[in-house]
């Protein structure tokens, strides 16, 4: 590493938990800007199946459950 980077990482570092919370926020958010369309047809379809399953009208199934149907389906 450059001697910035280390000066850089020796400031973040120093910086208090809520604030190095935003800047971590921040840079994954330039890694993988959101797309809020998308992020919203998502919350939106969250949503929709949380009311299907507290009217009754959907069934869930245990996270154990679906990784043990996976493993059967694709470890043969």
């Amino acid at each position: 590493m450059t001697v910035k980077t280390d000066e850089l990482i020796s400031m973040v570092e120093s910086l208090p938990v809520d604030i190095k919370t935003t800047l971590v926020e921040k840079i994954l958010d330039s890694l993988h800007p959101s797309q809020k369309e998308i992020d919203l047809l998502w919350a939106n379809e969250a949503e929709k199946r949380v009311k299907e399953i507290k009217a009754g009208k959907a069934k869930t199934i245990p996270g154990d459950k679906v990784f043990e149907e996976i493993r059967e389906r694709f470890h043969r």
